[in-house]
Order: structure tokens, then C-alpha cells, then sequence
């Protein structure tokens, strides 16, 4: 690489660092070709970008932001997960190591906040964005649901009793 092409990297990841939501570093322990891709189009689906980039200037894109605080796990052979959405990216590979030796997760970091192999962990356990808008919709529809069926319910009764009654009648 010569000095551009290093600039150039350094912005794309000063750029990665100014909009994701979790950075997540991991340990690259003998991946094969076949599970690189495998992790990289299950990060994908999930919506989180995996990249391998030199440690040096990856410390150089963290310095001044809010990121700055995972420089120390910037060492040996590791690659960068991030996502948008603060859960996305630690569940494709928590999801992944566990398939795998081949992978340690080291730490990360949400915003300002730095996270250990454990705190990572605790992320991916967390429900995604999609999930947790699904459960607030679930929630903010049942009592119009409730409403809906209490109001309906008499007539309903009122009309099984009308029911019963022709049917008495009748026979």
C-alpha cells in the first residue's frame, strides 16, 4: 500500500467508526477461505459488515472518536464487525464462534461504552431493533384488540340466546 491508499483506508474507516451503532474485534485463529465467506454473508444477512484491516491504521482511524477506547485489541491477526444496529453485528458472530474455534471475540465497543468478551456476549443475547419494534407494535395493538372484542362480544352472546331460542321453538 502506499501512502494514498493508506489515507484512503484510514478514511473509509474513520467513516465506518462515525456511523456504527457496535464495533465488535475479533481474533482470526486459522479461519479457512469457505468460513471467512460464511461469516461474512451471515453478518450480511444480519445486517453488519465484517472487515479484516491493518491494526496500525485502524488505531489511526479510532483516535477522536468514540470507538478510541478499543485500540488495545488491535493486535495480532483481527478483523473489525460493526453494525447500525447495536445488536446486529455481535449476534452474527457470537452466533458464528459458536460454531467454530477458529474465532475469539476479544471486546468491542457501543458508542463510548467498551465491552469485554463477555459484554459482547451479553449484547448478542439482547433482542435486535426489529425485534423490540415488533414487540412494542404487539403491545400498542393488544388493548385496541381487547376493545374490539369486548365490544363485540354481547352482540354476539345476544345472538347465540336469539339462536337457541328460534331453535327451541322450531323443534
Amino acid at each position: 500500500m502506499d501512502r494514498s491508499q493508506k489515507a484512503d483506508a484510514v478514511a473509509q474507516l474513520s467513516d465506518v467508526f462515525s456511523q456504527a451503532g457496535v464495533v465488535v474485534v475479533t481474533r482470526n485463529l486459522g479461519l479457512t477461505v469457505e468460513q471467512s465467506t460464511e461469516l461474512r454473508s451471515k453478518m450480511r444477512e444480519a445486517g453488519a459488515t465484517y472487515k479484516v484491516a491493518k491494526n496500525r491504521l485502524a488505531k489511526l482511524a479510532l483516535k477522536d472518536t468514540d470507538y478510541a477506547g478499543i485500540d488495545e485489541y488491535l493486535t495480532g491477526p483481527t478483523a473489525l464487525g460493526y453494525s447500525e444496529d447495536p445488536v446486529a453485528a455481535a449476534k452474527a458472530v457470537v452466533d458464528f464462534a459458536k460454531t467454530t474455534d477458529k474465532i475469539e471475540i476479544v471486546g468491542g465497543s457501543m458508542g463510548a461504552q467498551k465491552l469485554d468478551e463477555a459484554g459482547v456476549k451479553a449484547l448478542a443475547s439482547m433482542p435486535s431493533l426489529d425485534e423490540l419494534r415488533g414487540t412494542i407494535v404487539g403491545l400498542l395493538n393488544a388493548p385496541a384488540t381487547k376493545v374490539v372484542r369486548t365490544v363485540k362480544e354481547p352482540t354476539s352472546m345476544l345472538a347465540r340466546v336469539f339462536g337457541a331460542y328460534g331453535a327451541k321453538e322450531a323443534a
